[in-house]
């Protein structure tokens, strides 16, 4: 176990692979392949898609895949109010995000954060459009549209959410493996 600093983030490593020889995770390696939008193979069917789980409100877990962006160090999320996910994360903000990325797999847990800052809203629409799905946000609000998006989503505009993250954890597939747990 150590505490370390990285972008700015004073977090505690916990090796959990430590027992059967692995080394700990290099979470400033990880976060550059999150950056780089790495995926686990070039040729890889679905190789991007990210997994939110919610909390229903008998206590269940909900899953489900989202077109979320990793940006600023975290991921974000868009839904419509009235989604079950959308729903989930007003009642009750703890949620988890998993993506594959080459070589690893990644658990984000926190808490999802509306975001409705008109500059922030501006910024993560145009990550989204830069990437292909022509968001921006909505003149009647703290969300954002775009022309098509998924239709469990319900009509637009769509609330955007931020992870507030709390931990993470990375399996590392790739010689010599890993397994390691970061609280920030």
């Amino acid at each position: 176990d150590a505490r370390w600093t990285t972008r700015g983030w004073l977090m505690e490593i916990t090796n959990l692979g430590k027992a059967d020889g692995l080394p700990p995770v290099d979470w400033a390696a990880v976060a550059e392949k999150l950056d780089a939008g790495s995926a686990p193979a070039p040729d890889a069917a679905n190789s991007r898609t990210t997994w939110l789980s919610t909390i229903n409100e008998d206590g269940s877990p909900h899953v489900t895949a989202v077109g979320a962006l990793w940006l600023d160090g975290t991921f974000w999320f868009q839904t419509g109010a009235g989604t079950r996910k959308g729903r989930n994360v007003a009642r009750d903000p703890r949620c988890s995000v998993a993506v594959s990325i080459r070589d690893a797999d990644v658990v984000i847990e926190g808490d999802a954060a509306r975001v409705i800052e008109p500059g922030a809203l501006a910024r993560i629409a145009k990550a989204w459009a830069d990437q292909g799905w022509p968001a921006q946000p909505d003149d009647s609000g703290p969300g954002i549209t775009a022309p098509f998006n998924a239709p469990s989503q319900g009509p637009p505009p769509w609330n955007v959410y931020r992870i507030e993250p709390r931990s993470a954890i990375v399996t590392v597939a790739a010689e010599p493996g890993g397994l390691t747990r970061f609280r920030f």
